[in-house]
């Protein structure tokens, strides 16, 4: 019987070799310690994140102790009756994300462009002159955070506040939480409430080109979306949109220190840089897992899973699936046809993909500008993240121009 066992060292360390024993071993397998199916193949995770007909991205019809759970969480936690795009089904969820997709456009993103440019040459500014410093505190932590920032309306002087709760809340993403820690989640949602509803309030009376006063305005013309969904869907964005692109860099450099060919080549050929960073998101996915409920009792793959059991489509690990990627343990930045699921896909692709695509590859940019090696000071590395999310918490590395 395959063993799925993601709380030893090793998995945190390197996920890979398990996913692959278990996509050999029992691709449908059933993880007691979690109490849900595991998923390793491609296939399987992408027929999994298409199908809304079977699959439910809202917890609380899990059944059994999950459900009863979440259930009971929603009913306490702040927020928790507001319908969030990540824990929503169509209709619900299609006519949210068309709201927000009026204002969370491509073009608005694409308007960042020269911010983000600006941001990543201060941040590569600030290092220029050292030889060894930590990645995730000097680059990839501050990136995301500044732009999210400016993006919501932020001012510079709660960027320091936004980040603190975005790591708090990104901390209980697991499927397992103690019940300390979803009692700071809650008290830091709770503050954020506070925080976001003066901020509402200011820029209905005084509106600015940012998100905030985009949504809030967009009410008075008639558009459906509560002061609740408008706080929820900005609380998702903080934690979303900061924790998984440090991640995607943070992860992206790590990939490169270990692959110095790879390195050479996107010095010498900038323009791979998009390309590059899609195969980050492969090898090395920010996004490791997607939680979704069965609707109905069904077959999958000859195994039986009924209705309310937890399914986990684990992406990291279809990303892996030779079955899907040629030579998918090799990190290789001219590979063609890189379908990964790194944002997910069906109705629940992330909506926040272009705007991290960009911020990784501006700042990619500006960073190879100005060194030409990159080592890892290996003992003082930590290695952060959730079963559903893998990134770095400490990352220090050692250069030279």
């Amino acid at each position: 019987m395959a063993i799925f066992n993601p709380f030893v060292p090793s998995f945190k360390i390197n996920p890979y070799l398990q996913y692959s024993r278990l996509r050999s071993d029992e691709p449908v397998h059933r993880s007691m310690a979690l109490q849900a199916w595991i998923l390793t193949r491609y296939e399987d995770c992408l027929n999994v994140l298409k199908d809304i007909e079977n699959f439910s991205s809202d917890g609380r019809y899990a059944s059994g102790e999950i459900g009863r759970a979440v259930r009971e969480q929603r009913k306490t936690a702040p927020l928790g009756d507001v319908d969030s795009l990540l824990t929503v089904d169509p209709p619900t969820h299609t006519h949210l994300r068309g709201i927000i997709n009026r204002e969370f456009t491509p073009r608005r993103v694409e308007r960042l462009l020269p911010r983000i440019e600006e941001i990543a040459c201060e941040l590569c500014n600030d290092i220029d002159v050292l030889d060894e410093f930590d990645l995730i505190d000097s680059l990839a932590l501050p990136l995301p955070v500044i732009v999210i920032a400016e993006l919501l309306g932020i001012p510079p002087s709660d960027r320091q506040l936004f980040k603190e709760w975005s790591n708090k809340l990104a901390a209980t993403t697991d499927v397992f939480n103690s019940e300390q820690a979803i009692k700071e989640a809650q008290e830091t949602t709770q503050e954020l409430i506070l925080y976001f509803s003066d901020f509402m309030n200011a820029r209905r009376r005084f509106p600015e080109d940012d998100l905030i006063s985009a949504f809030v305005h967009a009410q008075s013309d008639g558009v459906e979306l509560s002061d609740d969904e408008i706080l929820a869907f900005s609380i998702l964005l903080l934690v979303a949109g900061n924790e998984t692109t440090t991640n995607l860099i943070g992860n992206g450099i790590m990939a490169l220190v270990n692959n110095q060919k790879s390195f050479s080549l996107i010095k010498e050929n900038p323009n791979q840089i998009s390309a590059m960073v899609e195969e980050i998101l492969r090898f090395d996915s920010p996004v490791q897992g997607v939680v979704r409920i069965a609707k109905n009792d069904l077959s999958f793959d000859g195994t039986d899973i009924s209705a309310g059991e937890v399914v986990m489509a684990m992406v990291g690990a279809a990303n892996h699936d030779p079955e899907q990627f040629v030579d998918p343990e090799t990190f290789d930045i001219n590979r063609l046809n890189n379908r990964h699921l790194s944002f997910g896909l069906g109705p629940h692709f992330c909506l926040g993909a272009p705007l991290a695509r960009l911020e990784a590859s501006v700042l990619f940019k500006e960073f190879f500008k100005r060194f030409s090696v990159i080592e890892s000071a290996r003992s003082d590395v930590e290695r952060g993240g959730t079963l559903l999310l893998r990134g770095f918490t400490k990352l220090p590395i050692l250069v030279k121009k």
